[in-house]
């Protein structure tokens, strides 16, 4: 079923309240990334052209409902967006019951989550949000598989809702990955446990011709295959998953490839002393904390001939530098592969692709990390599919 877009509808004069997913990091009150900020612009601008008066709403962290607390406040976000838009952008603290706009053509509205039972998905919450708009944009992305009243609920009693641009960009982008990719298909998955990445491996192993896998989900995966991890973080009870999952690619003779040697030490700290060990030589007190040159080398290889490329995590313990080679290398060779269309995605690989600065390298960059992933397992977003009922609902207001 087709999504209402916020193309099809007239924003001319209207209130047009967009939820936007403002989840940035913040250090001592000052961003320390402003992607998803960056991200929602495109959006904004265009409401903007429309001659909307646009209402912006996100959450921040997770604050004790119903309880304003500061160090939760989109206060830093209102100054970084005034700053990006040229133009003040005021935050208003009390607006569930309803506000007056004045003169301003954008405000931003405090954290969704200082109001009780927003994460609920709170009906009367909800049709309080719904009152406050003419027309209700959801543009977050990495938000679309919660059921929230910010997102979900708005949906059911806005008199028109529809999706942002980014929103729409996030669905095309990994609808061209999943459904009708080109050949050779390379998925990167990075991680710490098999189990919570378990449904996406699943789901991977039946599409792609090539799983690479590292972290924790490697050790896994190599204690599956008789080899010993030594103190390495891995699942024992999920090794059989694991041997499902490496059966299921090779039926389809699509290929896992495992470490043949890794980058181990006693403990994760910077100037640790560390060594490159064969997989079949690990000792029992050592640690695996990156990919060794070898499989690095084998790796790189494999990336530079895909025509299509999924990135969700980091290979190693990237943020200390004796056990950051590997996913800088990936990094750099997927960045250097210019016939692939690549996508990435999740919190880690966001920071190891500005921490390597490949970002203008990487066709699409998801700001979704649940829904994301959610979507990579093959699963429906329950925004989107309350999105896709508000079809009729926009034609008869029209």
């Amino acid at each position: 079923m087709r999504i209402p877009t916020m193309s099809d509808v007239d924003l001319k004069g209207k209130r047009v309240l967009i939820r936007e997913d403002f989840n940035v990091p913040l250090k001592n009150g000052e961003i320390t990334s402003d992607l998803r900020i960056q991200a929602a612009i495109n959006t904004i601008k265009q409401a903007l052209k429309a001659d909307a008066k646009v209402m912006l709403m996100s959450h921040l962290g997770r604050p004790t409902e119903g309880v304003y607390d500061e160090a939760f406040s989109l206060a830093p976000v209102a100054r970084h967006l005034s700053k990006l838009l040229k133009r003040e952008v005021p935050l208003i603290q009390h607006w569930i019951d309803g506000f007056n706009m004045g003169d301003a053509q954008i405000v931003l509205l405090e954290n969704v989550r200082f109001h009780h039972g927003e994460t609920e998905n709170n009906v009367e919450l909800s049709k309080k949000m719904a009152a406050l708009c003419d027309v209700f944009v959801m543009d977050a992305f990495a938000t679309s598989h919660r059921m929230e009243s910010s997102t979900y609920g708005i949906t059911k009693y806005a008199k028109q809702a529809c999706a942002g641009p980014l929103l729409m960009s996030e669905l095309e982008a990994l609808s061209k990955i999943m459904e009708k990719p080109t050949h050779p298909v390379v998925a990167i998955v990075g991680g710490s446990k098999v189990s919570t990445k378990l449904a996406l491996l699943d789901s991977l192993a039946k599409k792609v011709d090539y799983l690479i896998i590292g972290g924790g989900i490697a050790n896994t995966f190599l204690a599956a295959e008789g080899y010993t991890v030594g103190k390495s973080l891995y699942e024992a009870d999920l090794i059989d998953e694991a041997e499902r999952i490496t059966l299921e690619a090779k039926k389809r003779n699509a290929e896992i490839p495992l470490p043949i040697d890794v980058v181990v030490a006693h403990r994760l700290a910077e100037g640790e002393e560390s060594y490159v060990r064969l997989v079949s030589q690990i000792d029992d007190d050592e640690k695996i904390f990156d990919m060794g040159p070898d499989t690095i080398k084998n790796i790189t290889a494999i990336i530079k001939k895909a025509k299509t490329i999924l990135w969700n995590g980091p290979i190693g313990a990237f943020e200390v530098k004796e056990f950051s080679h590997g996913t800088q290398a990936i990094a750099e060779a997927i960045a250097e592969n210019t016939k692939a269309f690549k996508v990435a995605g999740g919190g880690d690989t966001l920071a190891a692709i500005e921490k390597y600065r490949v970002a203008s390298k990487i066709d699409y960059i998801s700001t979704g990390g649940g829904a994301f992933l959610t979507l990579l397992e093959g699963k429906k977003l329950p925004v989107v599919e309350a999105l896709e009922e508000c079809i009729k609902k926009n034609e008869k207001v029209a």
